[in-house]
């Protein structure tokens, strides 16, 4: 039966003897509770209660129902028990996500977290989807862009991604240095969304000839990989262009290039040890960038 709701409103008001005070405990207005009383004896065919003006009694079945829900009641609170107990240590499932293009930065951080949390089981789930904390899609997402505004999230600042614009040796041994302004010389990498809200993405748009924009990636990390292997001058972050000696930086960084990076857990679970833990750890390792 896919009346919980019901049936737990129904033991309220067979334990309290009252709708009033079963409204009061369980947070909703009279007027639900006599509606869930309504429907569960509709669902059943039978009477649950006996009305009368000192309040409502059970009949025979509601008596039966409330030992039913009363054992379910008792079992839920030791599953409640037994789950925050869960959170009081570094140990169990952790579940990340962020966008693919960080992958390489935070992958290492992660393995290191996990060496010094060896009962910690990581899951890095790499997406260009938001998943839903509040359904417990992830323990901490790692969002880029405009400041996230769920309502039951707590959002943290935790580091500005600074892109460069970039292209292999080979290419730059092959069509020369770029000059600001001389952009026919050379073939350029877009996103395959045109209204992209990236912001250098958005500066490619305004900037570059459309007909120079050769190769357009339907996401980013597969831009980046385009650059990477010589189709042309595209984003990179800024921490990966300094560490691959192949990749030359085409025009110096700029502010409007850049994306705040945000730290995303949602309420319920912000406060677990192991959600704690790990975002301290990742605002640690983000200092040193």
């Amino acid at each position: 039966m896919d009346a919980w709701d019901e049936v737990r409103t129904a033991y309220h008001v067979a334990r309290l003897g009252t709708v009033s005070g079963a409204a009061e405990v369980l947070g909703v207005h009279h007027a639900t509770v006599i509606r869930h009383i309504d429907a569960l004896e509709g669902r059943l065919g039978t009477k649950l209660f006996q009305r009368h003006a000192r309040g409502y009694t059970p009949t025979e079945a509601g008596d039966d129902l409330l030992l039913v829900a009363q054992a379910t009641d008792d079992q839920f609170s030791q599953l409640a028990g037994r789950i925050k107990g869960l959170g009081s240590d570094v140990t169990g499932e952790l579940i990340i996500t962020s966008l693919p293009i960080m992958s390489p930065r935070l992958t290492p951080i992660l393995v290191a977290f996990q060496e010094a949390h060896p009962e910690v089981r990581i899951r890095f789930v790499t997406d260009e989807r938001v998943l839903r904390l509040e359904y417990g899609e992830a323990h901490v997402a790692i969002r880029a862009g405009n400041q996230p505004q769920e309502p039951d999230n707590v959002v943290q600042s935790f580091f500005t991604q600074h892109f460069t614009l970039c292209a292999t040796q080979n290419y730059v041994q092959q069509q020369g240095s770029l000059v600001e302004g001389q952009w026919s010389k050379h073939r350029f990498i877009g996103s395959e969304d045109r209204m992209s809200r990236a912001p250098f993405f958005q500066w490619l748009e305004r900037t570059i000839p459309q007909e120079r924009i050769v190769f357009r990636a339907s996401q980013l990390r597969a831009a980046e990989d385009a650059v990477l292997h010589g189709a042309g001058i595209g984003f990179l972050p800024c921490y990966e262009a300094d560490i691959r000696p192949e990749i030359v930086q085409m025009i110096e960084p700029r502010p409007e290039w850049s994306v705040q990076v945000w730290l995303v857990t949602h309420v319920d679970l912000h406060r677990t040890a192991k959600v704690q833990t790990l975002v301290k750890y990742l605002k640690e390792q983000a200092r040193e960038w």
